[in-house]
């Protein structure tokens, strides 16, 4: 070192304290695009995956000879083998390291995504789904825990969104694919052909994504696992987002599981391809999940959340109407509400945990895909039930839920804001 730096160092440190640097990425900053590109191809794998049966179930029902509800468990088990793993892949990728765990799940998810199209039997092809769900269970959680300790606070929620909106986008474009692929060549080659969309989002995925500098390795011992998540069960605003989080996926779930037997049926009459075209409305999911970050700059947390519950409730109702238009219309307002409160929601979670921010995230996904299980059952039961009106009935229930909650949440912070310091 030279004397000049060491004067200088020596200078700054008896007048005034040397600022701390913050080095997390931000954007424009160094590895944040690549970040930010890795785990948009994360998000597209994992939700093209997760979800590659549903746009299919009427040809499902229809090879197998089963109704909706059956056929609705090629979701469910997915989405239900994700809730019930993603705690447990939080814990290991407190041990081993966001990026490991992340490359783990994808690789063995797409591996059994390769097996999807040869299942002989219904069955089968439940528990391969149920399996996959299972393995693409340490994402999610992982993902968001890497961008809360890599990124800048000021930057987390526009980071979370661009993941959710990769969600989003594989979903769509897996349901796009499926559709027109199944119209020419049947529902296997449909998901044959999304195996191998995976595969490729994987390994650029691997390829991109910047190794963690910010991550410090937890213990796996049963019992720290156990007081982390006891206490963030105990804060009563990370139960209420993961409560959101859970009711907002209910709808969504049940929605998009039906919508596919509503467009096969009188008056529409559509084909498998044109109803595939249907999920370009993610488009939507895109937008409003990559600016959850201005919404909620603008309005608060808890007013983006009413936001997103009136423009999904209103997509609900609007959807009633016997008219294409006025359907994707509805499908529109649903999807962007969900996905603007699923961003808002999520990122909060991360920004209110300081610690096992990995359980913290788990806990939300956990609720989050519960809500998506539950939504894929009941909505298809209330659609054999009721018909589409049924299916509306259960998601305007959950709407209710949330600005019920959020409406809770604001008068706590309401009475919390008038109560005296005490020094």
């Amino acid at each position: 070192m030279s004397p000049a730096s060491t004067g200088a160092s020596t200078a700054v440190g008896a007048s005034t304290p040397v600022p701390v640097v913050d080095s997390r990425m931000a954007p424009g900053g160094p590895g944040y695009r690549r970040m930010s590109f890795a785990l948009f191809l994360a998000g597209v794998a994992t939700f093209a995956l997760l979800y590659s049966t549903q746009a299919l179930l009427p040809l499902i029902s229809g090879e197998f000879g089963v109704a909706a509800s059956e056929a609705s468990w090629t979701v469910a088990a997915a989405t239900g083998g994700l809730a019930l793993f993603v705690l447990p892949m939080s814990a290991l990728s407190e041990r081993f390291g966001r990026r490991t765990v992340m490359t783990a799940s994808l690789a063995v998810a797409v591996t059994v995504g390769l097996l999807v199209p040869f299942a002989p039997s219904l069955g089968v092809l439940v528990v391969l789904r149920g399996l996959q769900g299972a393995a693409l269970a340490g994402l999610p959680a992982s993902a968001t825990a890497y961008l809360a300790e890599e990124v800048q606070p000021k930057a987390l929620v526009t980071a979370i969104g661009l993941f959710v909106a990769g969600n989003s986008v594989g979903g769509m474009s897996g349901r796009v694919v499926t559709g027109w692929v199944a119209q020419e060549w049947g529902w296997r080659a449909a998901v044959g052909v999304i195996g191998v969309i995976a595969v490729v989002c994987a390994a650029a995925f691997r390829m991109l994504l910047p190794a963690p500098t910010h991550f410090v390795a937890g213990s796996l011992r049963p019992r720290v696992l156990a007081r982390t998540v006891r206490d963030h069960l105990s804060d009563p605003l990370l139960r209420r987002l993961y409560a959101i989080g859970a009711l907002f996926m209910t709808v969504f779930g049940g929605v998009y599981t039906v919508i596919g037997y509503r467009l096969t049926e009188a008056p529409f009459s559509l084909p498998q391809g044109i109803i595939g075209s249907i999920f370009l409305v993610y488009l939507v999911g895109t937008v409003s999940a990559s600016t959850a970050g201005r919404l909620v700059g603008r309005l608060g947390r808890r007013g983006a959340l009413y936001l997103a519950g009136g423009t999904t409730a209103t997509g609900l109702l609007v959807s009633l109407a016997p008219s294409l238009p006025l359907v994707l219309l509805g499908l529109v307002l649903i999807t962007a509400g969900f996905f603007a409160g699923h961003a808002v929601a999520s990122s909060a979670v991360s920004k209110t945990a300081t610690t096992g921010r990995a359980q913290a995230s788990a806990l939300y996904q956990s609720a989050y895909y519960v809500g998506s299980s539950a939504g894929s059952t009941v909505g298809a039961t209330a659609f054999h039930a009721g018909g589409w009106a049924g299916t509306v009935g259960v998601g305007l229930l959950a709407v209710l839920g949330v600005v019920t909650i959020t409406a809770f949440g604001t008068r706590a912070a309401r009475v919390a804001a008038r109560r005296p310091v005490t020094a």
